[in-house]
């Protein structure tokens, strides 16, 4: 195999990776908002069963959470998962992903002194009008170092699909490799993480400097 070849396969598979980046924070971002507030919810019982979700997400690992929800639906229910195998994928990325945005935000919104709520509420804002407008800026801002860090993390992570035998890059690379008796696949490969990750860092730090103002 040529060397453009193996490019041109190991760019058709990073773009499979990447519909599981992007498909993943789609999910998981607004996902880890609400886990958020059903964590910080007046009904304990509420509160008891996101923090066991949130455990058990972080607790295991995403290889064993993919395997289950791959395999899961037939063991226990006997349904079919012929064409099941991308879903999977991304039920298994979004739900780990969402625990772990759910427990940066609560830190976020944990972090803001109480005085900002009852500075707002002596000047007549509403409770929207107050998380909005005063806290979730500053929210924002103290927490996009964090949400940057799992996003690099996300990133490499989708290397973990091969385990439901998708061909997303690095298993192509993996594929590629041992048919080829060639490391060339696994430095390509390299390439492309570093490139995606830089360019994620380049853009989470622009959104972090547009946030200065709040400094």
């Amino acid at each position: 195999m040529t060397l453009s070849t193996m490019l041109s396969t190991m760019g058709a598979g990073m773009l499979r990776t990447c519909g599981i980046f992007f498909l993943t924070l789609l999910f998981s971002l607004p996902l880890g908002m609400i886990v958020m507030l059903l964590r910080r919810s007046r009904f304990p019982v509420v509160q008891w069963i996101m923090k066991i979700y949130i455990a058990v997400m972080r607790g295991t690992p995403l290889m064993l959470q993919l395997l289950a929800w791959y395999f899961g639906p037939y063991y226990l229910f006997g349904w079919s998962i012929r064409g099941y195998r991308f879903t999977a994928i991304i039920l298994g990325f979004s739900m780990n992903y969402a625990a772990y945005f759910a427990e940066i935000y609560r830190g976020g919104i944990e972090a803001i002194p109480a005085g900002q709520y009852e500075a707002a509420e002596v000047l007549g804002y509403t409770h929207a009008q107050t998380f909005f407008k005063i806290i979730l800026p500053q929210v924002v801002k103290t927490i996009l170092p964090s949400v940057t860090n799992e996003i690099i993390t996300l990133v490499k992570d989708t290397s973990l699909a091969f385990t439901l035998a998708y061909n997303e890059m690095f298993s192509l690379a993996k594929q590629i490799a041992a048919s080829q008796t060639s490391f060339t696949p696994f430095l390509i490969a390299g390439v492309f993480y570093f490139v995606a990750n830089y360019v994620v860092a380049f853009a989470m730090e622009r959104v972090e400097k547009a946030f200065d103002y709040y400094s």
